[in-house]
């Protein structure tokens, strides 16, 4: 089996879906270059822009863009579509080139799998549509002008839905999407926890947030982006009704851009927090652990969206308290056996963060019920599982081979 793997994102860049790709990557060459002596498996075609990493079995192939529309950030934007029509043009290029030992199947991430459908019509090759968010939600929630076109834009990611051979989706409401469009066959590919195994930390307190990292303090953590969809004024607001607790906690947001760290560093100064807020900046995925577990409490703060982040899943694996926003994009994952769910607004999102910092005895026990979820569901054996159960199924789809069907994660062998 040949794939293109089509991934319109940075590659690689320490944040999520390209995160997502790599693992997906990985283990998909693990199960393909078993069967096959033939190198490489997966082309993967992408953008420009990130680190040049190596994965047995792949080959990168990187679109030509000017300088201009680099420095693409996440979710929709007009740099990102213009990026978009040059990968369009690629991969026809591609495809031309390999017409004579074609493509078993296109895996198309996102909004590329309206070129895999295309693609289909003009070779005949099927293609899995790797379903990490609602399109047409994100380009209504992104621009407000075009929210009399979701009608449409539903109507035209149904299509490409009915016309792949399987939809992987990241989450339960995306699997309900995928349904209510009349998926052919669903698979969920769930994001997995970054964490690696084992209780050790690499970085003392101090050591991973400075000065505000005193033993006496508890620190409130925040890991990702920092793009408004993410609730960061949320946050901000929420802790400055907090800061008067008598645990007298501080506030460590990791991640972000120059320019949106600036801008979150003067909303600071105006409410008087810059002793208790620091910006700690991107920081390596292998460093995460660290930072997640010298913490006392995990936020996830955000306001937009029906994907749920990627942190959460390390977030729980954690044995750390969680708070997030009680809103779907939380939900489908988290429930109040292993997390605080509060309202998407500052005093309600206060309140949960004031009961957390009240009870240290309920945080370590909402800490150890969500690291006992995650070690059984969202390990990066679970991950596996899920992946070579999408692509057995697109084997007998499109090569008519019979395959056993892969064990569960606990199932006795």
């Amino acid at each position: 089996m040949r794939v293109l793997f089509l991934a319109p994102q940075p590659f690689y860049q320490e944040r999520g879906t390209p995160i997502a790709v790599r693992l997906a990557l990985e283990a998909l060459t693990r199960k393909l270059c078993t069967q096959t002596a033939d190198e490489p498996v997966v082309d993967l075609l992408t953008y420009p822009e990130g680190d040049d990493i190596e994965i047995p079995g792949v080959r990168i192939i990187r679109i030509p863009t000017p300088t201009p529309l680099k420095g693409i950030r996440p979710g929709i934007s007009i740099k990102k579509l213009v990026c978009d029509l040059i990968f369009t043009a690629i991969t026809f290029k591609l495809l031309r080139h390999n017409r004579h030992s074609q493509y078993t199947i296109v895996h198309a991430v996102e909004e590329s799998v309206f070129i895999a459908w295309i693609a289909k019509q003009l070779f005949g090759i099927p293609y899995i549509y790797d379903m990490d968010s609602s399109l047409a939600l994100q380009l209504t929630e992104k621009w407000w002008l075009l929210r009399p076109a979701l009608p449409f834009f539903r109507f035209v990611e149904g299509i490409a839905v009915r016309g792949s051979i399987a939809v992987a989706p990241v989450c339960d409401a995306l699997e309900a999407i995928a349904t209510d469009h009349g998926s052919p066959h669903t698979v969920m590919l769930r994001d997995m926890s970054l964490l690696p195994s084992g209780d050790s930390s690499a970085m003392t307190r101090a050591e991973a947030f400075g000065a505000i990292g005193d033993d006496t303090r508890p620190v409130v953590l925040y890991v990702g982006n920092l793009e408004s969809y993410q609730g960061i004024d949320l946050l901000i607001e929420s802790f400055a009704l907090v800061r008067d607790h008598p645990s007298r906690p501080s506030l460590a947001i990791v991640g972000g851009t120059p320019d949106t760290i600036a801008r979150y560093r003067t909303k600071v100064a105006m409410l008087s927090l810059s002793e208790s807020v620091t910006f700690l900046g991107p920081k390596p995925v292998a460093d995460l652990k660290s930072y997640l577990t010298q913490a006392d409490i995990l936020v996830s703060p955000r306001i937009r969206g029906n994907n749920t982040p990627m942190k959460i899943y390390s977030y729980i694996h954690s044995g750390k308290a969680l708070l997030a926003t009680d809103l779907p994009t939380h939900r489908q994952v988290l429930d109040s056996e292993i997390a605080i769910l509060a309202p998407a607004e500052p005093h309600g999102f206060a309140e949960g963060m004031r009961t957390l910092l009240d009870t240290p005895e309920f945080r370590d026990a909402l800490g150890q019920r969500a690291r006992a979820r995650a070690e059984k569901l969202y390990t990066r054996e679970a991950f596996e599982v899920q992946l070579h159960a999408l692509y057995d199924t697109v084997e007998q789809r499109t090569l008519g081979s019979v395959v056993q069907a892969p064990l569960a994660v606990g199932d006795d062998v």
